[in-house]
């Protein structure tokens, strides 16, 4: 079935409606006496038109479980349940792709800017579906909050502009810079159980703590839901992790997906939602379960979830929710898995058993027990001192987590002692931050050394200003983030950055050593004894409700006009989209190898982040990072490749760009998990824009390879893997079969050698037949202009 925008247009207002169900038809949630100040404000953040309802989710559930005729995991039910026929869709885990209607859409500022000028581009009027905009990413970590905040905004003043002028005209809320983590703001406002939400960030899965499925995707996706148009999703299989036992002492939350990410690596949880249950799960906070959820994004699931449960409930009650807890509690029967449903794998941990981890360095999935590290650092070489413990981030950084974090900071100052590492706080929410002030937790961490930054990602995605090491100087950071690519964090190769808890971090800063394990070792107070830190302790919520804090958000005007949104044309930041070519119904021949990418390619090094955020809403600028950060198999060299034009050396980008401006296209091939990390659609469109028209590797991330497709890319895998070594740096690649593209066909590689000689080898695809229509279109977004 076609859909037109002419048909989105016309059913926009009833599209922005499906939100939440309940028992007896669909009830609006109102603002009234009985809600006290804070769940005024949170309710004031839902936008016109929108509604809560059970009653769809349990109809689309109870026609998919007759028709499969077996008990459904809590996954199943949640993403079955939003699908746009639940009568007629194909439904097979691995196999099929499923078209759903998710509820909302949120972005954050670094990929909202692309998302929003692709939403311009459709000619639509407004969004179809809630959606909104969280300013979190552009702000650089320097000196504190109050000052990196203020300069932020006037650095990144015409983004912002921008952003909020686009959101008021296009209906889309917009959160303020300062606010918070886009994360952490959806768990506070948006997150309920059973809701299906799409956020342009890969740890957008973090709402699954409050039993929802949101998933992060690029933001032609995002478009794609704000046009109203169903969304595509593979239909994942499911991976359950079942808990027993309970969480007590120095383990956290956290520990539970360090051990996971051991078990499963960075790429096994690819294809899948990994599904919590067992009885181990009642002992997590609702904040705690949204960390595991959080970090699921580094074994490359597609997302991960809980089921409702009290601790849900009462997360929803303080966040001023108590409406939607009462009803999912009416509804709870489809707010948790079947009894006797089945996982296409199954791990178990016993929550009592679980010793405190910490994971890296370069990779979030080599896991330690914390009582090990140091022995393990010794043997690799790794540096011993700790240089900064950094705390919080969209991961980390709950009432819980700080509170815990504090209770430890306290222990010292009580000893006399302060941190013997740098030591920063990055609070997830302006309510946190508010909360924590009031509550006393900043002055404490503060006291025992810490800066508290600002409300945002900062040194989580490589916003962090860093002085005390130079670049290439090897060093050791230990942070409560989910990421430690190579120089994620501050740009600097040689930091080894280690992925563990905000307790472990907090005592780790104190020791100013990976050879501390608090549970064993002692320090020595400034009188000279010594002594043991006592386990953490904090409360799940606090006591006396939530400090809202600065009220940050931008409701989206009803009438809007009048407002306008410009893009200079000599801007350095913006620049408007111009549509990519369309297929011109030939094989793709003689690409040459721009390059032949060795190991592990991430987005990180794909499109770095870091300093380069600035140019996210301007393609042509940001393109200039293309691949600076992949590895060439030809000489070990990181941005140094040979233009086979020339015979001389350059960067990545710089050959491409000559490449293209004398008609030559181009491949890149790659190795395993291609893609692996932030969602961020500019690895895609960089290449698309610059010339390329394959990348072809032995296996893709789920995102990148999805927004690879969207550009008119052809993202492509070696049926035998070992045909990566039949491919010479200086080859040049036709693409044959195009012509009879189609839903599982391989294609054929012919490989030109320089010598002369020929290797044929097989190319294998995931598109679907609409996938298949972006890449004749030339883009998804081509596409979609077609059907209006």
């Amino acid at each position: 079935m076609r859909y037109s925008y002419s048909v989105c247009r016309q059913n926009i207002a009833s599209m922005a409606r499906r939100w939440l169900v309940l028992g007896e038809g669909v009830r609006r949630l109102h603002v009234s006496a009985a809600f006290n100040a804070k769940a005024k404000v949170a309710m004031s953040r839902f936008e016109p038109g929108t509604s809560i309802s059970y009653e769809k989710l349990h109809e689309n559930i109870d026609i998919v479980r007759k028709r499969l005729n077996r008990p459904l995991t809590l996954s199943e039910k949640i993403v079955y349940g939003h699908l746009d026929d639940p009568v007629g869709q194909d439904i097979a885990r691995g196999r099929t792709y499923l078209r759903l209607r998710p509820d909302r859409v949120a972005m954050q500022d670094a990929t909202a800017q692309m998302a929003m000028l692709q939403f311009i581009s459709s000619g639509l009027p407004k969004v179809a579906v809630p959606s909104t905009i969280h300013c979190d990413h552009l702000i650089e970590a320097q000196i504190g909050g109050v000052e990196d905040l203020k300069r932020a905004k006037e650095v990144n003043q015409e983004v912002y502009n921008f952003l909020a002028t686009a959101g008021a005209k296009y209906g889309v809320g917009f959160w303020k810079p300062g606010s918070g983590i886009i994360h952490q703001i959806i768990l506070e406002n948006y997150a309920y159980p059973g809701v299906l939400l799409i956020g342009t960030d890969s740890h957008t899965p973090n709402g699954g703590g409050l039993g929802s499925i949101c998933i992060g995707v690029g933001g032609a996706d995002a478009v794609d839901v704000m046009a109203g148009i169903p969304w595509e999703l593979k239909c994942p299989n499911v991976i359950g992790v079942k808990l027993t036992g309970s969480l007590s002492g120095w383990t956290s939350p956290k520990d539970v997906i360090l051990k996971v990410a051991g078990i499963l690596t960075v790429k096994g949880g690819t294809g899948a939602i990994v599904e919590y249950h067992g009885p181990g799960v009642d002992s997590i906070s609702c904040t705690g379960m949204a960390t595991i959820c959080n970090m699921g994004a580094e074994i490359g699931a597609t997302t991960s979830v809980f089921p409702y449960n009290h601790r849900m409930k009462t997360y929803l009650n303080k966040t001023g929710r108590a409406d939607i807890a009462a009803l999912a509690d009416e509804h709870k029967d489809d707010l948790v898995p079947d009894k006797g449903c089945k996982y296409d794998q199954v791990i178990e941990i016993n929550l009592s058993e679980l010793k405190p981890h910490i994971n890296g360095p370069f990779t979030p999935d080599l896991a330690h027990p914390v009582s090990e590290i140091g022995a393990v650092a010794e043997k690799n070489g790794w540096p011993l001192e700790v240089k900064v413990g950094l705390i919080g981030s969209c991961t980390n950084s709950s009432y819980e987590d700080m509170g815990r974090a504090a209770s430890l900071a306290k222990q010292a100052l009580d000893k006399g002692l302060k941190c013997k590492a740098a030591f920063t706080v990055t609070p997830g929410s302006e309510q946190i931050r508010a909360t924590i002030e009031r509550d006393g937790f900043s002055k404490i961490l503060r006291d025992v050394g810490g800066v508290v930054l600002a409300n945002a990602c900062g040194p989580c995605i490589g916003q962090w200003d860093r002085k005390d090491v130079k670049k290439g100087e090897k060093n050791t950071i230990v942070t409560s983030y989910n990421r430690n690519f190579t120089s994620r964090n501050d740009a600097n190769p040689a930091t080894h950055a280690f992925v563990t808890s905000p307790e472990i971090v907090t005592a780790l800063a104190i020791a100013g050593t990976l050879k501390f394990d608090p549970e064993t070792d002692y320090l020595t107070a400034a009188n000279g004894e010594k002594f043991k830190l006592e386990p953490p302790n904090g409360d799940e919520l606090p006591a006396r409700d939530f400090d809202p804090g600065q009220d940050t958000y931008q409701h989206p005007p009803a009438e809007s006009g009048s407002v306008m949104v410009d893009v200079s044309p000599t801007s350095t930041r913006l620049q408007l989209l111009e549509p990519f070519d369309k297929w011109n119904g030939k094989d793709l021949e003689d690409l040459q190898v721009l390059i032949k990418v060795k190991g592990k390619c991430t987005t990180d090094h794909i499109s770095a982040a870091g300093p380069w955020l600035k140019f996210r809403g301007h393609l042509d600028n940001i393109s200039n990072n293309m691949l600076i950060g992949a590895i060439n198999i030809e000489n070990d060299a990181v941005n140094k490749i040979k233009n086979r034009l020339t015979g001389e050396y350059g960067g990545v980008p710089d050959v491409a760009r000559h490449y293209k401006a004398n008609g030559l296209s181009w491949v890149v091939v790659g190795d395993d998990n291609y893609g692996e990390g932030s969602s961020r659609e500019h690895a895609a469109l960089e290449p698309r824009h610059l010339g390329g028209r394959v990348i072809l590797v032995k296996s893709f991330a789920r995102i990148h390879e999805t927004n690879l497709k969207k550009q008119g890319m052809l993202p492509l895998t070696f049926a035998d893997p070992t045909d990566y070594d039949k491919i010479r740096p200086d080859d040049k690649i036709s693409i044959t079969g195009l012509a009879t593209f189609a839903p599982g066909k391989p294609l054929k590689g012919v490989v030109k050698h320089g010598d002369g000689s020929q290797d044929i080898i097989t190319l294998n695809h995931t598109f679907n037949e609409n996938q298949v229509e972006w890449f004749h279109a030339g883009s998804a977004l081509n596409r979609m202009k077609e059907l209006q």
